[in-house]
């Protein structure tokens, strides 16, 4: 990934353009905003899609971000926008207890902009991004353990584990490897050491992304359970739509893109018996596919948004099915190594 959700052409006080936001159009699509309707945008950030909802319709828009950044910097756009807006400081993957908390049990429509933020990413202080120095933090919620508690704590294989799985880096044990050595030497704490330690043993051609993007990637999943947080929140928005509500995410790399494809497919498939067996009874579809497969940016945008190169976006309506018993995703999500793991080499 390093990737982003966007942001907005104005920041969220409507200041000068900082961030753009991603598949913004495909967004407001496939979302449909409807006046009098009530929409989750889970992942704030700047505002970029919660001020486009906003702008489409005479609806009402309860945003949740569990980065205290986000909250403050929003507040000016809640203003803005009067009673229309609310924005609470939660992860999404608790959007149903926060709407049902705001008086809206059931809402017309969700949306998910998976991953870390322009923002995050461009503020070298808390240590997402590989191209600025910073400590190396990557905590989203900016609580509990941090990226350079996991490189202290880790043993070299649960390390390779960590970044093979997470970051899809083919070259794991040697990364891992160089991290445990260079440790032995001096704690790892800031992010363009880290960064050069990854570099000596990954070599990227021109063009390439840089050798430290997948290992980053893969210790920032770790640290915010992004793909755990992903799982639940789909599950979260299946119990909160209405029926025809729309549930659109945006994606920017495949193990992201895998538990959306995955979560749709099995929501929307319809249980059936071969010709040589009876048909099988199973939970009802609770969604219908709106966008047939990946919907991804056009070549201008590619060309205007660097960071839109790798977007994937997924959509489906809510049916009037009752939503299917949750937790089955978790079980398909790669294991989190502890990290009161003893020390090893």
């Amino acid at each position: 990934m390093m990737t982003g959700r966007g942001g907005s052409e104005t920041d969220a006080a409507g200041g000068p353009a900082r961030h753009l936001p991603v598949l913004l159009n495909e967004v407001l699509h496939y979302l449909a905003p409807q006046p009098g309707g009530v929409y989750v945008d889970g992942t704030f950030g700047a505002g970029g899609y919660t001020r486009a909802i906003l702008g489409a319709a005479e609806c009402r828009v309860v945003a949740i971000d569990r980065d205290p950044n986000a909250i403050r910097d929003g507040q000016a756009l809640v203003a803005e926008f009067g009673g229309r807006l609310t924005l609470v400081p939660a992860r999404f993957s608790a959007l149903d207890a926060v709407v049902e908390a705001e008086g809206e049990p059931l809402v017309d429509g969700v949306v998910l902009d998976i991953g870390v933020s322009s923002m995050q990413l461009d503020e070298g202080e808390r240590g997402f991004s590989f191209r600025r120095d910073g400590p190396l933090d990557m905590r989203m919620s900016q609580d509990g353990p941090s990226a350079a508690d996991l490189v202290a704590k880790l043993s070299e294989t649960e390390l390779a584990n960590l970044i093979y799985r997470f970051g899809e880096e083919r070259r794991s044990r040697a990364v891992a490897r160089a991290i445990v050595e260079a440790r032995v030497q001096t704690p790892i704490e800031r992010t363009l050491q880290l960064a050069d330690i990854i570099s000596k043993v990954v070599w990227a051609k021109p063009h390439e992304p840089h050798p430290a993007t997948r290992t980053f990637q893969a210790l920032r999943i770790a640290v915010n359970d992004e793909l755990g947080e992903l799982a639940r929140a789909l599950e979260a928005a299946e119990r909160v739509l209405k029926p025809d509500g729309r549930l659109v995410v945006v994606t920017f790399h495949s193990l992201e893109d895998r538990i959306v494809k995955n979560f749709f497919a099995n929501r929307a498939k319809i249980a059936a018996g071969s010709r040589h067996l009876p048909a099988v009874a199973g939970a009802a579809p609770s969604f219908t596919l709106v966008a047939r497969g990946a919907v991804e940016p056009g070549e201008e945008e590619r060309a205007a948004n660097p960071r839109a190169r790798s977007s994937k976006l997924r959509a489906a309506a809510r049916t009037a099915a009752p939503a299917h018993a949750g937790g089955d995703l978790g079980s398909l999500l790669p294991p989190l190594p502890a990290l009161d793991a003893p020390r090893r080499r």
